[in-house]
């Protein structure tokens, strides 16, 4: 790979010498495998160790189809789905495979017994497949990771809604924590200029899921005005909601779980922060019981700092943990925006605060094309800030991915694939001037 790394980094290679490069037949990836799904037999979630599950091995170079591009990776990122898929929880990814696998002759490529994850990349275009008229070799480009078939009509109003809808490098095979990914070409935007290879890659996924969640039609479709409660406000997700709420003229009432984590939702611009440790709240007096008088002090907090006023809507992504007190707290006729489930899938709350108030529990999960291509479009005009805060070689994914399974993180955590060092990629420095201090808000916290 050194011999497309350097056309790369020589910054003036044509496209058709790009589109000469020679490509090996293998390349390296990181991998979970099939044969190992019940290794965590036994152990609880926080004790499965992702450093065990993780490979970063060599694997066949896939077959390249129609609508196709493969992406020489420059640098990628982990997402809550990589710490799923490397625990085999809740269940093992290669099932999504095997399914994906049973569609069509091109699609068998998908299942096999070792899968290349990741979910995020920043990186060049090397190849693109029959009918690919966008994108030319030597482009640079970011994914967002929605991959779809659009063959059924359910699609073609909000592709999410695609009857074949699946999240790339999570329910698919061929990711983006690699050398190369294998992506549909409808999948790549283009590189904000401004940013490092790194920087680019992190935001991807959770900032296309947040703007989706909290400002898109389909989501919260968030207003001037709002108040706006957001769980992990210094998080992956929550640090692009917390800059969605202020960049749109809400109020967010950020929640925290340290004073570290108080100090960037801060800087950020946010002036109501709640700090769940020193504030003690504990929704569940035991593993089935919840506990309503903490719903009702955790409302009284957030009235205190809104000068009175309830939560308009609320980004839910914890769960299990915090979707009671969620449901208690919004305002009569707000809405519950709710994705993933970090703390636990099965949600329960009192139906009374829901029914009787007319509040509104709206699903959302990722993005369509559309809301990507916004949600990148507002990172390329820095009004979005990459929130990214430690790299690790691709060669330490297993760490990267612990770190994130253990919250011992802030905002996004980044990894190099080929790129042989952070800080490489800028293309625009004026601009890059300008953000400086927001696009390192993260980093050395």
């Amino acid at each position: 790979m050194q011999h497309i790394l350097d056309a790369i980094q020589a910054g003036d290679t044509a496209p058709e010498d790009f589109a000469n490069l020679e490509i090996p037949d293998h390349y390296r990836a990181a991998t979970v495998h099939k044969d190992e799904v019940d290794m965590f037999e036994g152990q609880t979630t926080k004790e499965k160790d992702p450093r065990k599950s993780l490979h970063v091995e060599d694997v066949a170079l896939p077959e390249l189809g129609p609508g196709e591009a493969l992406v020489a990776v420059m640098a990628s990122a982990i997402n809550y789905n990589t710490v799923w898929t490397s625990i085999f929880e809740p269940v093992s990814t290669f099932g999504f495979l095997e399914r994906y696998g049973r569609l069509s002759d091109l699609t068998k490529r998908h299942d096999l017994p070792y899968h290349v994850v990741g979910s995020d990349l920043a990186g060049v275009v090397l190849r693109t497949g029959p009918g690919v008229t966008k994108w030319k070799p030597g482009t640079e480009v970011v994914a967002h990771c929605l991959s779809v078939e659009l063959e059924d009509p359910d699609g073609h109003d909000d592709t999410m809604l695609d009857p074949q809808q699946r999240i790339w490098g999570f329910e698919t095979n061929f990711g983006g924590l690699a050398h190369v990914a294998l992506v549909k070409s409808n999948q790549l935007m283009p590189k904000p200029a401004h940013l490092t290879w790194e920087e680019a890659a992190s935001p991807g996924l959770v900032n296309c899921t947040a703007y989706r969640q909290l400002v898109s039609r389909n989501g919260g479709q968030m207003k001037q005005g709002d108040n706006v409660l957001i769980w992990g406000a210094s998080g992956g997700l929550g640090g692009f909601a917390t800059q969605y709420a202020l960049n749109g003229g809400a109020t967010p009432v950020c929640v925290v779980s340290n004073e570290e984590k108080a100090a960037i939702a801060r800087s950020m611009g946010a002036e109501l922060i709640i700090n769940r440790s020193e504030e003690g709240y504990r929704f569940w007096k035991d593993e089935h019981t919840q506990d309503p008088k903490e719903w009702k002090r955790f409302g009284a907090r957030i009235r205190e700092l809104t000068g009175g006023e309830d939560i308009d809507i609320v980004f839910e992504h914890p769960g299990r943990e915090t979707f009671g007190a969620s449901v208690y707290v919004t305002r009569k006729g707000g809405t519950i925006t709710t994705c993933a489930s970090t703390s636990g899938y099965m949600h329960e709350y009192d139906n009374r605060y829901l029914w009787m108030n007319l509040k509104r529990i709206i699903s959302s999960h990722f993005a369509n094309y559309r809301e990507s291509w916004e949600a990148n479009r507002l990172i390329a005009k820095g009004k979005i800030h990459p929130t990214l805060s430690k790299t690790y070689p691709l060669d330490e994914v297993g760490q990267a991915t612990l770190d994130v399974h253990q919250n011992a993180h802030q905002g996004k955590v980044g990894v190099l694939c080929l790129a042989p060092e952070e800080g490489l990629g800028v293309r625009d420095e004026e601009m890059r001037e300008q953000h400086l201090d927001a696009i390192n808000r993260f980093r050395g916290v």
